[in-house]
């Protein structure tokens, strides 16, 4: 995710007389990045005014990732670069929020004494009592729960390495937690004992679609958390620890959000959540992933507007056939699956706690291709993983040269206080992880640029995001086989019959260039499944760039 600084809400736009501005810094992935928006759509509506100058900021707000060691690192020089500012400027409040704040509650407020208040992953509605905004201004009309933002408008977004009566509002869901939750948490997989400062408490909350937002992606796409926590027992995570055990959000509170999104000129939705391909299990849904997607594409292929719907982050043994065929039968769902695998040595999967290997993926990949035709496939490995041996990575790499994947991360193995991982035997030194990481990074960039190079001479529908960051002369978009963000991008140098071109827009284009992660592509008419009639160009107020 670009760095990204949040403009104010529309030209002409003037702070209200005695009403806080609040400066916002977003770290991490897209499910921390909904929690921002969370948070400062509970500001907005308690009165207080969104600034993109931290100088001139009341309240400086800053949601911190946890998730490896540089993430932690980044979220500190974060908060103490909000701590100058607070020092040196108007701020009243420094605000710490976020899984850090789970992990050293205690200890940012005692080390960094700037800090006035901290909010965990399942506090966001104490945000506004951090912020001095526990007794909210009236709110006149029936607004809408959704502001939808110009694009990128709202917070700092920097990049990353429900309460239980939220998600069951009805009260007549009697166990909030899958069976195979309690049975981990009886095992002790979320204790926070050698936590020092953390609190005892794990997190509960999830957003509903009452829940009021403040969107800051591009105009055409966003999030929809659909689920929160994990249950899974990787050795190496701590992400349960942080978030707690996973609950599903209610079938019609996703829907009604979607519904909400695409009213308001939303064309891309991506589902997220740690594990989205075990929503429902909580309510005793069988596949209610693949239920939530057959769902929402019949509703928004009725309503019209939606063109693309996707999901992230699948977990290998629930990708079942009834997903996949739902994936294949929808035109508006994107063909594309993103499925961290973490590794492909059998020995080192088992003692990851993840289970399976190289022969089982290599038919897992098979099935989808098989069901799913043109499917975009992504994962993602871990390096360096206590006690992988020389012959764990060469199988590592020799399944990546099979499975050929069209996306593809490498983390270096980051030794996380409270993972299973962190007392393991085996610690592998430093420098052989980070070549590892570079030789794995080096083998897929030869396997993207041959894929990229296939799709010369074909054609795309290429969702327009905008004039590109590098230079004017391009503008930047992605097709269905890119996610927002995390993938490769799609540069236009020609518009074809157009002189201009709209942002949040589909065109069809044709690939004329390829390079190792990117495309570079013509525009030759509309996109197949444009709506008819030109779509509104947002409007882009002082949009500012981080560092």
């Amino acid at each position: 995710m670009t760095d990204e600084l949040l403009t104010e809400r529309a030209p002409g736009v003037r702070e209200a007389q005695g009403r806080p501005r609040v400066g916002f810094v977003s770290l991490g992935c897209p499910k921390n990045l909904v929690d921002s928006e969370v948070m400062m759509g509970l500001l907005d509506r308690a009165g207080a005014e969104m600034t993109p100058n931290a100088e001139a900021a009341d309240i400086l707000v800053v949601n911190t990732c946890s998730f490896i060691d540089k993430a932690k690192q980044e979220s500190v020089d974060a908060i103490l670069e909000m701590a100058r500012l607070k020092t040196a400027g108007s701020a009243r409040k420094l605000i710490v929020a976020g899984c850090l704040v789970e992990r050293y509650r205690d200890e940012i407020q005692k080390n960094i004494p700037e800090v006035d208040a901290v909010v965990g992953t399942g506090e966001l509605e104490q945000i506004l009592i951090a912020a001095g905004l526990d007794h909210p201004a009236p709110v006149t009309g029936a607004a809408s729960p959704f502001t939808i933002l110009n694009g990128n408008g709202h917070a700092d977004v920097r990049p990353g390495r429900e309460s239980l009566a939220g998600t069951h509002k009805d009260g007549t869901i009697t166990s909030a937690f899958r069976p195979e939750g309690d049975r981990r948490e009886e095992q002790g997989r979320f204790s926070r004992a050698t936590w020092d400062g953390a609190g005892a408490q794990l997190p509960q909350y999830l957003y509903d679609h009452t829940t009021p937002r403040l969107r800051t992606t591009k105009s055409a796409s966003a999030y929809i958390k659909i689920a929160e926590g994990c249950d899974h027992p990787c050795s190496f995570c701590v992400i349960p620890n942080l978030r707690g055990k996973f609950r599903s959000r209610r079938f019609e509170s996703v829907v009604a959000e979607a519904e909400a999104l695409v009213a308001e000129g939303v064309r891309e939705i991506t589902l997220i959540g740690q594990d989205t391909t075990c929503y429902g299990e909580d309510f005793g849904l069988k596949d209610g992933l693949a239920l939530l997607l057959d769902r929402l594409a019949r509703d928004m292929t009725r309503v019209g507007g939606l063109t693309w719907l996707r999901f992230l982050y699948a977990y290998p043994n629930r990708i079942t056939g009834r997903l996949l065929e739902t994936i294949a039968k929808h035109d508006n769902i994107c063909k594309y699956l993103d499925v961290p695998l973490q590794h492909a040595s059998a020995p080192v999967l088992k003692t990851m706690k993840r289970g399976g290997g190289a022969e089982i993926f290599l038919k897992m990949l098979a099935k989808v291709r098989a069901a799913v035709p043109g499917i975009a496939l992504r994962t993602s490995f871990i390096v360096g993983f206590p006690g992988e041996t020389d012959a764990d990575f060469e199988a590592l790499c020799d399944f990546v040269a099979e499975a050929k994947f069209d996306w593809l991360g490498v983390f270096a193995y980051s030794h996380e206080e409270g993972s299973k991982a962190f007392d393991l035997a085996g610690t592998i030194p430093k420098r052989v992880i980070e070549h590892r990481r570079r030789a794995l990074m080096k083998l897929q960039k030869g396997i993207s640029r041959q894929a990229m190079r296939a799709r010369v001479g074909k054609t795309f529908d290429v969702l327009v995001e905008g004039e590109s960051e590098e230079t004017p002369l391009l503008w930047e978009g992605r097709t269905q086989l890119h996610a927002p963000e995390i993938d490769g991008t799609v540069y236009l140098n020609d518009f074809g019959p157009f002189e201009a071109l709209t942002p949040g827009a589909f065109y069809r284009c044709e690939v004329t260039e390829a390079h190792d992660y990117d495309l570079v592509a013509r525009v030759v008419g509309r996109a197949s499944k444009e709506i008819p009639g030109e779509v509104e160009a947002p409007e882009f107020a002082g949009v500012g760039v981080g560092r």
